[in-house]
């Protein structure tokens, strides 16, 4: 029972992290370019993980190493540059949305890779969960043509990160503290990370430029709170529940981000909306009965 009570509260608080992460992404945008963004992001989170964590990395094997590398890239290096870009086009709220897609693709790739079975209810969830997100930007293009839904290309990717991520770590890494897979997952992106920020040129421009004094705030509120934190808290729910369970955090973070959105002042159209419930109703049926494991 305390497990279960647990994994609810987990879910919960990452939800509101997670969905307050797109304002911040919003506004880191207004100083800095969206490789500075994800580069800085990355940057901060991995500092204050590697002081808080540093030496749990010693529990991690060869073999560890190995999928954490796999498991850090796919979630910790490639995704915070690819929202960041994605957000250069498209709206925080819609962003959230497409977003929710992860626990779809967390349990294509179960089945694939994983050894996961689902019942004919829970293909059809999938088949109309893409068909959400295929209605959702095909609206938003015509709704919106000042935005480039083309750059939903990028939030389909990561998404589709997150679920290997998931899926690696709840079989090959389960074993392991959430902060000694965070931290190392961190450390596998920090070095490509910090490469792109001196290619930037961040450093040299931060000096007496005061956009990006006053954006640098919410990246570091974005790689505190919402990277380092919040990928810890994640991997602790993922030991704890299933691996659909744990990405159906995305189910409430388009609810938090579409709220911030809209107190923004971002326009989302009803049939926006009826591609995200699409989606929302799909993933539901993924989830209404139990992923059957296979045994081998």
């Amino acid at each position: 029972m305390k497990h279960i009570d647990q994994k609810w509260l987990y879910l919960v608080i990452l939800s509101f992290i997670w969905g307050s992460s797109f304002i911040l992404i919003k506004r880191s945008l207004v100083g800095y370019t969206p490789l500075q963004v994800g580069g800085l992001r990355i940057f901060f989170a991995s500092v204050l993980l590697f002081i808080l964590g540093f030496r749990s990395l010693k529990t991690l094997s060869k073999t560890d190493w190995k999928w954490v590398a796999i498991a850090g890239l796919c979630s910790s290096f490639f995704p915070p540059f690819f929202f960041a870009l994605a957000q250069m086009e498209i709206s925080s709220g819609i962003t959230s949305i497409l977003n929710s897609v992860a626990p779809l693709f967390t349990t294509l790739v179960g089945i694939a890779l994983f050894g996961l079975s689902l019942k004919g209810r829970q293909v059809l969830g999938v088949l109309i969960g893409l068909f959400g997100t295929i209605v959702l930007i095909a609206a938003g293009m015509e709704n919106n043509v000042n935005q480039n839904y083309w750059y939903s290309l990028f939030i389909i990717i990561a998404a589709l990160g997150y679920a290997f991520n998931i899926n690696i770590i709840k079989k090959y890494l389960s074993h392991l503290t959430p902060l000694a897979v965070t931290t190392a997952s961190f450390g596998i992106a920090f070095l490509p990370a910090f490469i792109i920020l001196i290619y930037t040129g961040v450093f040299q421009q931060f000096s007496g430029n005061s956009a990006m004094h006053e954006a640098v705030w919410y990246i570091m509120a974005l790689a505190f709170l919402g990277t380092a934190l919040a990928n810890i808290l994640f991997n602790k729910l993922i030991k704890l529940s299933s691996p659909v369970f744990a990405a159906s955090v995305t189910y409430l973070i388009p609810l938090v981000a579409v709220l911030w959105g809209f107190l923004d002042g971002e326009n989302i159209s009803i049939l926006q909306l009826l591609g995200g419930l699409i989606i929302l109703f799909g993933v539901w049926l993924v989830n209404r009965k139990k992923v059957i494991v296979l045994q081998k």
